[in-house]
């Protein structure tokens, strides 16, 4: 099994990327920030990398995607329950993001969707651990 996760996002202005995700009520590691790039912490073990379009560019030789008009991921993020998914999608909202798709709302599941400052999709959500069979 992986026992972390880096997710790495290209951003235009990364003071302002850091600015939105503050906001939102992400921390940063230090060990692993600078001029060009932050660490996110999403959770235990699991990260966002936040890295201006240059140094994102030097990690790939395929071109940055025009988020605004494409997708390549939706990064999902699992919440504990249905009112913590609406803090922190509104919390975006309220920062300065899009919402680009209606609420999922089942008996077992709860998601809302943001697109953040840079155009990258993220979904917030919560699901009935019940539901959920173990593997």
């Amino acid at each position: 099994m992986i026992n972390s996760i880096f997710v790495n996002l290209p951003v235009k202005d990364l003071q302002r990327s850091i600015k939105f995700f503050t906001q939102l009520g992400f921390k940063f590691n230090a060990q692993f920030s600078n001029e060009e790039a932050t660490c996110m912490i999403l959770g235990k073990d699991m990260y966002a990398m936040l890295l201006v379009e240059k140094l994102f560019s030097d990690f790939s030789k395929r071109p940055i995607g025009e988020t605004p008009r494409t997708a390549e991921v939706i990064t999902s993020l699992m919440l504990g329950n249905k009112a913590d998914v609406d803090v922190l999608a509104d919390k975006a909202l309220q920062a300065g993001a899009v919402n680009y798709s209606d609420p999922v709302v089942m008996d077992f599941m709860y998601n809302r969707s943001f697109q953040d400052l840079d155009g990258h999709l993220w979904e917030v959500g919560w699901m009935d651990p019940a539901h959920v069979e173990p593997f």
